[in-house]
């Protein structure tokens, strides 16, 4: 199965830029760009890719708030966010509104690749530069999209993997793949020891 990308970005340069060096991939199916936000939100009403490149900046509205109004409306779309800007606030705001990871501009065509890739399979991307940034500011800090929260606090109140799914509207097996992810980022042996952490981190509070 190919995976379909959509691009977002008001530069017809990036945008050609990005789609010359994806046509030469065999398991990339190109459906298309949009300028702007609007342009965006009508090609989602037509038909949804797997994945969206979105720039943070575009003309009609914040790439922030267009990930945020994709993901509540299209969740099975998985959103990186693109940029020249490598500034932490940006991908947390894109983290936080369900983007599933964040590459640069600059990136090479492997690189671009796994984010891709990653990303297509419910994993979290983030460019070697973007994420050696967030370690520089925030070494303790883990980044956790805001699906990853979601599961962490039910996670917290003892929901098993299937009354989470259920919840979600997900399928266990996603549940499974967000639990590792959280286990890994935050280096938690098991359960007990992920909820510590994560309330030590302020990622979710204390249950009283």
């Amino acid at each position: 199965m190919k995976i379909r990308v959509f691009i977002v970005d008001d530069h017809y340069m990036v945008v050609e830029g990005i789609r010359s060096l994806l046509q030469t991939e065999q398991d990339i199916e190109w459906t298309g760009h949009a300028m702007n936000a609007a342009s965006c939100l009508a090609f989602l009403q037509q038909q949804l890719p797997d994945v969206i490149l979105m720039d943070i900046n575009l003309p009609d509205k914040s790439g922030i708030d267009l990930c945020k109004e994709v993901k509540e409306n299209y969740p099975s779309v998985f959103i990186l966010g693109l940029s020249t800007f490598n500034q932490q606030s940006f991908v947390h705001k894109m983290m936080d509104n369900g983007a599933s990871g964040y590459v640069l501009k600059n990136a090479t065509q492997s690189e671009l690749m796994e984010a891709i890739q990653a990303v297509a399979k419910g994993k979290t991307f983030l460019s070697d530069e973007v994420a050696s940034s967030l370690n520089e500011s925030k070494a303790s800090q883990p980044v956790v999209t805001r699906r990853e929260k979601e599961v962490l606090e039910l996670i917290s109140e003892g929901l098993t993997n299937s009354e989470i799914a259920e919840k979600l509207f997900v399928s266990v097996s996603t549940v499974d793949t967000h639990r590792k992810n959280l286990l890994s980022k935050l280096e938690a042996k098991n359960t007990a020891d992920l909820v510590r952490l994560a309330i030590r981190h302020h990622l979710i509070s204390a249950h009283k």
